[in-house]
């Protein structure tokens, strides 16, 4: 299936990645969610206990992670569409500004990870991670 046939949903998240691979500012990256958006964030090598965040914290972690990571990279390898959800298997990628465990600032950084998301009038208002990190 074409991108320009994908159902709304699965181009709404195509276009979510694709602005978070450009590094979006707050109004950007708020533009893809209801104003009660519910992410949870399943424990992982970054987040031992995980963290659950509404739209607020979603701006704050991304903006925590500029300074972290540069030239993120998102690639979807598959997606299923049910309606208002979507869920995502995608290579997560990004260069580290600074150190990490034992990858030096420059290094590559990857998750391979399963995104869930429910739509409400269009945009996201519920996005749950499961992040795999490699080592690091």
């Amino acid at each position: 299936m074409t991108q320009d046939r994908e159902p709304p949903p699965l181009r709404h998240v195509r276009e979510y990645f694709r602005a978070l691979e450009q590094a979006p500012g707050d109004e950007r990256l708020a533009s893809f969610f209801v104003s009660d958006v519910a992410q949870r964030e399943f424990p992982n090598r970054l987040l031992e206990n995980g963290a659950q965040r509404g739209l607020s914290e979603m701006l704050e972690g991304n903006r925590r992670g500029q300074k972290v990571v540069q030239n993120q990279r998102y690639i979807i390898q598959n997606a299923l569409v049910d309606g208002e959800r979507v869920a995502v298997e995608l290579c997560w990628t990004a260069e580290l500004k600074v150190p990490l465990g034992k990858l030096a600032a420059g290094a590559t950084l990857t998750a391979h990870c399963g995104v869930f998301f429910r739509f409400r009038d269009g945009r996201i208002a519920e996005q749950h991670n499961f992040d795999c990190f490699e080592s690091f």
